[in-house]
C-alpha cells in the first residue's frame, strides 16, 4: 500500500527519535501537520509522484532548512535552529522555517530532487576492522572497491582514529584524523601490521565531491543539526577526501564492479565493500552485482584473493533481521568462507563484534 507524504513524514520522526535526534523528530512530525494544513511542505510535495518513504522525502525537506541554516549563519533561520548545540524550540523555530522555505521556493524545489548522502563515517568503526579481518589471510597489498559511496569519504578509513573503550588503532600515516568512538563489545579486533589499502575506488550514480563547495554543503545539510558530533567528523573526513583528491566514480554499479573487477590486480587481495547500500538497488542490479562478484571469485587464487565485506540489513542478505540493526558480513574466495563478523548500529554507535 502507497505511504502519503505525512504518513512519511511521521515515519522518519520515529526512527529520528530511535536514532537520538529529537529535533529532526519534532520538526518531521511538524511538516506532517502542516501539509495536513495545507500549508508550505503541501505546496512543496504534495505533487510528489513516487514514494515518499523510499526516496526519503522527509530527510530532504530537513536537509534544505539545514542547509539553508549552514549558507547563512547570521540569518533568522540559524538563530533558531540547534547548531552547535544551542537550545531549541520548535515553536520558535517552526514559524521562522516556513518564512525560510517561502522565500526561497525555487531552490528548495531543486534541492528536493536528489536523494539525500550521508555519508555516514562513523560506520568505519565496523568497515576498518572487517577489511583488517580480510587481509589477515593474505600477507600482501590491499585494493579496495565501494558500491554507493556518494563522496567516498569512508575511502580513507585507514586513515583514522578509532576508540573501541577496550582498544583503539590510529593509523601510522601523519596527517589529520577522524576521531571515531564507539561502544564495543565482543573481543577486540585484530589489526594486522601489514594491513593497509594500496590503491582505492568508488562508485556511486549520483557521487558528490568534497572538493566542490556545493557537495560539501550538501553532504552537511544532511547531518542532523542537533547531533553536532557527526557533523565535525564529517567535516574532518571531507578534509582527508580533499587532501587525498578522493572522488567517486558516476555509473551503474552492476557495470562499475563488473569492469572493475575484470582488470584487477593479480598481485593484491581485492575487497569489494558497501555499507546500507544494497537494499536500494533493484533486484535485477542486485543480482548483476552479485553475479559479477562471484564469477570473479571463482577464478580467486592464493595470490590474488577476492573478498565480499557487506555492513547491510541482515533480511536482505538472507539472514534474521534483528530490528534496525545491521549485520558486518565477510565473504573470502578462494578460502570458501561466509562469516558474520559483527552486529553493529546503522550509524555505528554501538558493534557486538562476534570475532573475526
Amino acid at each position: 500500500m502507497d505511504v502519503g507524504v505525512p504518513q512519511a513524514l511521521r515515519q522518519q520522526a520515529i526512527w529520528c527519535k530511535a536514532f537520538d535526534s529529537p529535533f529532526t523528530a519534532e520538526l518531521c512530525e511538524t511538516m506532517a501537520d502542516d501539509f495536513e494544513a495545507g500549508g508550505i511542505i503541501a505546496d512543496l510535495t504534495g505533487g510528489w509522484i513516487t514514494h515518499p518513504v523510499q526516496d526519503a522525502l522527509a530527510l530532504r525537506l530537513a536537509g534544505a532548512l539545514h542547509a539553508i541554516a549552514l549558507t547563512e549563519p547570521e540569518g533568522r533561520l540559524a538563530q533558531v535552529w540547534p547548531q552547535q548545540g544551542r537550545a531549541w524550540s520548535m515553536a520558535e523555530a517552526w514559524p521562522v522555517a516556513v518564512e525560510s522555505l517561502r522565500a526561497r521556493e525555487h531552490w528548495v524545489r531543486d534541492f528536493l530532487k536528489s536523494p539525500p548522502q550521508t555519508n555516514e563515517v562513523r560506520r568505519a568503526v565496523g568497515l576498518w576492522p572487517g577489511l583488517c579481518a580480510a587481509a589477515e589471510a593474505f600477507d600482501g597489498p590491499m585494493d579496495v572497491l565501494e558500491l554507493g559511496a556518494s563522496a567516498g569519504l569512508n575511502l580513507s578509513m585507514d586513515r583514522f582514529h578509532y576508540d573501541g573503550g577496550t582498544w583503539t588503532w590510529d593509523s601510522p600515516v601523519a596527517g589529520p584524523r577522524v576521531a571515531l568512538s564507539t561502544q564495543w563489545s565482543g573481543p577486540p579486533p585484530r589489526f594486522p601490521a601489514h594491513a593497509a589499502i594500496r590503491h582505492r575506488a568508488a562508485c556511486d550514480q549520483k557521487p558528490l565531491n568534497a572538493a566542490l563547495p556545493e557537495d560539501r554543503l550538501r553532504l552537511r545539510a544532511y547531518i542532523w543539526p542537533d547531533q553536532p558530533e557527526r557533523l565535525e567528523r564529517v567535516n574532518a573526513a571531507m578534509e582527508i577526501a580533499r587532501s587525498q583528491s578522493i572522488t567517486s566514480d558516476a555509473g551503474d554499479a552492476a557495470d562499475w564492479i563488473k569492469a572493475k573487477l575484470a582488470t584487477r590486480a593479480k598481485d593484491a587481495l581485492t575487497v569489494i565493500y558497501h555499507s546500507v547500500f544494497f537494499q536500494y538497488p533493484p533486484q535485477a542490479v542486485r543480482d548483476a552485482i552479485t553475479l559479477a562478484i562471484e564469477t570473479e571469485g571463482a577464478r580467486a587464487t592464493a595470490e590474488a584473493p577476492l573478498a565480499w565485506l557487506r555492513f547491510e540489513p541482515g533480511g536482505i542478505l538472507g539472514h534474521e533481521q534483528k530490528g534496525a540493526s545491521m549485520i558486518l558480513e565477510l565473504i573470502e574466495w578462494p578460502y570458501g568462507r561466509r562469516r558474520v563478523l559483527a552486529d553493529l548500529d546503522p550509524h555505528g554507535r554501538f558493534v557486538h563484534w562476534h570475532g573475526a
